[in-house]
């Protein structure tokens, strides 16, 4: 079973420029340790040249460094924040949506829990489809299916919310088009 991650990272910075049209620079948050770190940033540069954007990289690896990131952002001059997908920030959406909003920086990330937290948008891979994916995986196995008789298969279901309070919060309109497009938007 595999979903989309590397692929996202372009498109959520196109996501981002919709609701901030202004950010001329954008900070990405990036793990060094994550092996993806390299695609993800190659991907996210080039979306950022055909989108006119200067793009910040801060590397964030411990819990000692990431608010110190996010605090050094209105000083680089970042007008928005984009989050590459990493299991360490995966495990951090609060403590992300909280000093995202803490800055008043425009954020998105991969998954539902960062905007229900208080992040401004998200976009990725649906774990709701993933999940229902795998259990269709267990049961054929459980039925007797070998496991390497089965082929590798890829949740293509994506999710996208936008929390309109955090916009409002933040003194953004979020366009009308990007509301009808979410899936969901919390009030």
């Amino acid at each position: 079973m595999t979903r989309y991650d590397v692929e996202l990272g372009p498109k959520r910075l196109e996501l981002l420029h919709e609701v901030v049209p202004t950010a001329s620079t954008v900070g990405l948050l990036l793990n060094p340790t994550n092996p993806n770190t390299e695609m993800q940033l190659s991907a996210v540069h080039e979306a950022s040249r055909t989108l006119g954007i200067t793009i910040r990289v801060l590397k964030v690896s411990s819990d000692d460094d990431m608010e110190a990131a996010i605090a050094s952002l209105g000083r680089l001059g970042v007008d928005a924040l984009a989050i590459a997908n990493d299991p360490y920030f995966n495990s951090r959406s609060q403590q992300l949506a909280s000093l995202t909003l803490q800055y008043r920086i425009p954020t998105i990330y991969q998954y539902r829990k960062f905007t229900e937290s208080g992040g401004l948008m998200s976009y990725g891979a649906s774990n709701l489809d993933s999940h229902r994916q795998l259990g269709i995986y267990v049961a054929r196995i459980l039925s007797g299916t070998k496991p390497a008789d089965l082929p590798v298969e890829q949740s293509t279901k994506l999710d996208f919310f936008i929390n309109l309070k955090t916009a409002r919060q933040l003194g953004l309109a979020v366009p009308q088009m990007l509301l009808v497009l979410a899936d969901e938007v919390i009030e």
